[in-house]
């Protein structure tokens, strides 16, 4: 066996053992990295550390960094519970402040998981108190949080932007951003229809949110021990926390500063003037997502320092048909990303397409998208991270029933979705 081959087969152990007995993916990755480049690639360690992704690294510490001290200080949870105050707790809207607010939080920089993390609770405690249905609002929230994930300073668009970047491939970040956006939002809006979104139009307001008199009323502590007004208040934490993540928006878009960079400097003049916050963000930095991107793609990076890539591209431009090629990539990553990291399957499948998108025949633009939203629209699934949140925080639900209609949705994404957004990216403009 050849060793370009012997690395794509350690690749596909790295993703069986992370679905199958839950080690952290990363981990993994980076002991394969060790050992496929020094026994079989005859890399020092040198030479491994020098594919380490350390952009990225700063990337992941210090936006989720900023968010984590957004969540200890209250202020995400202020945001949504304001969101929904502003639409009167009018409940045919709910759905949709969910989906937006999610959108919001991964666009400006939230990891998707840590999103859902944070919406999550609160839909599925209202869609038990006002009998929604926990589908549509566990959809929603995951949609939503697939809807802003590939903005050009989100975690998930970074790491994709970063990776053509780094391959040599023209990229498109607004075509990225918007073809994610658009998908979630079309499936948001079946999922709305479909589970009896349209019966809410007429019903009463959420009482915890606007009172009889029409005036917004106190939001309840949500279990956080916090009193209601406290919950509702702007504080000088809170207000500099949004000041911060629009700082960061500004200077990321504006000014084209380093999104990581930024975001770490934010946090940490934050922590200075709040130091008691600052101690329990740094526990809640999403560690293990770190260690699981850095890792795969250092991986990623010792397969292509021994010529995998080229040899997995032209094993895929062998199918002999570009488009049925282009198809196979989409379904390989949302099958794979419905049990296992959306991030870590775009990581190592990007790479591994290079040399097919270089000849041209499929736009890589359009194929990157494709892949992109195909390998997270799958997240609904109650294997991946999003899917088990949503399965986690259902309330008065037979859970293995709600299971079973998680399954039963996430499935037909899985069969639907890769080949839709095949049909409306890349064979338009293929040739």
């Amino acid at each position: 066996m050849s060793p370009q081959a012997i690395a794509i087969l350690v690749l596909a152990v790295v993703f069986l053992i992370a679905t199958t007995r839950s080690v952290n993916m990363g981990a993994l990755a980076f002991a394969a990295a060790f050992g496929v480049g020094t026994l079989v690639a005859d890399m020092d360690a040198d030479a491994i550390f020098a594919v380490f992704p350390g952009d990225l690294f700063v990337v992941l510490v210090g936006v989720t960094y900023l968010f984590a001290i957004a969540k200890a200080n209250g202020t995400t949870d202020w945001l949504v519970r304001a969101a929904i105050r502003l639409v009167g707790g009018r409940l045919v809207l709910v759905p949709w402040v969910m989906f937006v607010i999610t959108a919001a939080l991964t666009a400006i920089g939230a990891v998707s998981p840590a999103a859902v993390a944070i919406v999550a609770p609160l839909a599925l405690g209202l869609a038990a108190e006002y009998r929604i249905s926990p589908l549509l609002m566990g959809a929603m929230v995951v949609h939503g949080a697939q809807a802003g994930g590939f903005s050009p300073i989100s975690v998930y668009g970074s790491i994709v932007n970063g990776i053509v970047a780094r391959e040599g491939l023209p990229g498109n970040e607004v075509v990225l951003f918007l073809a994610s956006l658009v998908a979630n939002l079309v499936i948001a809006a079946v999922v709305f229809v479909v589970c009896g979104g349209l019966r809410l139009t007429g019903a009463p307001p959420a009482r915890q949110f606007v009172d009889t008199s029409g005036e917004p009323a106190p939001a309840p502590t949500g279990g956080t021990g916090q009193a209601p007004d406290d919950t509702r208040r702007l504080t000088p934490a809170r207000g500099a926390t949004l000041a911060a993540l629009v700082v960061l928006v500004v200077c990321a878009l504006g000014f084209d500063l380093d999104v990581g960079l930024t975001a770490l400097t934010l946090a940490v003049l934050l922590s200075v003037v709040w130091p008691d916050t600052s101690k329990k963000a740094i526990r809640q930095v999403t560690w293990p997502t770190v260690l699981l991107i850095c890792g795969i793609l250092t991986y990623v990076g010792v397969m292509q320092e021994m010529g995998t890539i080229d040899y997995a591209g032209n094993a895929v431009s062998g199918v002999g048909v570009p488009l049925l090629a282009a198809l196979l990539i989409c379904y390989i990553g949302a099958v794979v990303s419905a049990f296992a990291s959306s991030v870590g399957i775009m990581g190592a499948l990007i790479p591994l397409a290079v040399p097919f998108l270089l000849e041209g025949t499929v736009g890589p633009v359009a194929m990157i998208s494709a892949l992109a939203v195909a390998s997270t629209v799958v997240d609904v699934s109650p294997f991946s991270t999003n899917g088990a949140l949503v399965l986690a925080n259902a309330q008065d639900v037979d859970r293995d029933r709600f299971f079973r209609q998680l399954l039963g949705y996430g499935g037909i994404i899985v069969a639907v979705a890769p080949a839709a957004v095949w049909l409306m990216l890349v064979v338009p403009g293929f040739g």
